[in-house]
């Protein structure tokens, strides 16, 4: 009898919210990956290992491999959907940073 409901449930696509935080962190993964998370969390300032796993479990975030150092750390790089949820073809067409000298 809720066939009809369990079924329009299950259709739905999940939405991907994006805090601003996270939306900070994936900036910085697309734009430098592949990227170890010491570095995100270097260039934030603050700890990243939250934001980065649920990044990786809404599907925008993926480990690529692991570093050649000491420890073999994660590596972390955008997935197909990363590019499909912003309207990317590839990572090439990321919104490149103006020069501001250049207006001189």
């Amino acid at each position: 009898e809720y066939h009809e409901f369990v079924s329009k449930l299950l259709k739905k696509k999940k939405e991907v919210k994006i805090s601003h935080s996270s939306l900070e962190t994936l900036a910085i993964i697309a734009y430098k990956q592949p990227i170890l998370r010491a570095d995100i969390e270097a260039i934030r300032g603050v700890q990243s290992g939250q934001m980065t796993r649920s990044l990786i479990d809404s599907g925008l975030v993926k480990i690529t491999g692991h570093a050649d150092v000491l420890g073999r750390p994660l590596l972390y790089g955008t997935t197909k959907k990363f590019l499909q949820h912003f309207g990317l073809k590839s990572i090439k067409d990321l919104p490149q940073a103006e020069d501001k000298d250049s207006d001189h």
